[in-house]
């Protein structure tokens, strides 16, 4: 997993961070706190101030998270370039769901993949999730905890989240892992990231340590992979592949289930 050059990214990052915040400061962006905290990081990034910077960068507000806010260009589109190799959207589903969309990077690109009747996301920041409501014409439901009541059982082809479950506690996340198994339909697919031990080489241990945000020490958040992948066997999903995608100073695993017919 490249674990020997991460110190070396780890010090380059910093500095674009840094000179990012720098910026930003300039353009009166900042990070704000989000009114519906379950259990993770308590803030997300500003819409208002995030749309006003992408443009001035004359980037999409998808570039310009990867490249600037990030520092990890091109990641979002080589993820869904990924899942797309991977077959993912070639059943054309009919009935997506996204947890946690936020500003809607992956989301444009996998509707760019597939033409789904129905594209559910619950979205917990009301300007992105408005926002991803006008621009794309996608059904927000009502966030209530970890819960996906909203969406009946066996009713979704795709389940989809990206870069959610390294921000929540591990209840949250195993509450929304059994939500996902519940509304995914026989022959549908899950796919999500998550922080396990295939990421965490003592040298990235060691980067995040050094790197990790102050404020928010619940991120990122790890997960073993063989719990992952045993608690959706036993609700009928088998594992159908993997890979690293990146994330801020290491890397994130994309996993991809299968729901048994």
């Amino acid at each position: 997993m490249g674990g020997c050059c991460v110190g070396a990214v780890g010090k380059s990052r910093s500095a674009l961070k840094s000179g990012v915040k720098r910026l930003v400061a300039r353009t009166g962006f900042d990070i704000v706190r989000s009114t519906d905290n379950r259990g993770g990081v308590d803030e997300f990034i500003p819409f208002e101030a995030t749309m006003r910077a992408a443009r001035s960068a004359g980037l999409s507000v998808g570039d310009y998270i990867d490249e600037v806010m990030n520092g990890t260009p091109g990641a979002t589109r080589s993820t869904i370039e990924e899942l797309a190799a991977r077959g993912v959207f070639a059943a054309g589903p009919d009935t997506v769901l996204e947890i946690g969309p936020g500003s809607g990077r992956y989301l444009e690109l996998t509707l760019k993949e597939c033409a789904p009747g129905r594209y559910e996301i619950y979205e917990t920041a009301q300007p992105w999730a408005d926002h991803l409501v006008e621009t794309f014409g996608v059904v927000a439901r009502p966030v209530a905890g970890f819960s996906l009541a909203p969406t009946p059982d066996a009713s979704v082809d795709l389940v989809l989240a990206h870069k959610v479950f390294n921000t929540l506690t591990f209840l949250g996340t195993s509450r929304y892992f059994l939500e996902m198994a519940r509304v995914v339909r026989p022959g549908g697919r899950i796919v999500f990231d998550a922080m396990t031990e295939t990421c965490l080489g003592p040298d990235t241990m060691r980067a995040w340590a050094a790197e990790g945000g102050t404020g928010h020490d619940s991120y990122p958040a790890a997960l073993p992979r063989g719990t992952c992948v045993d608690l959706f066997a036993s609700l009928g999903c088998e594992l159908e592949g993997s890979f690293l995608a990146p994330m801020g100073v290491g890397t994130t695993e994309v996993l991809v289930f299968a729901k048994a017919t």
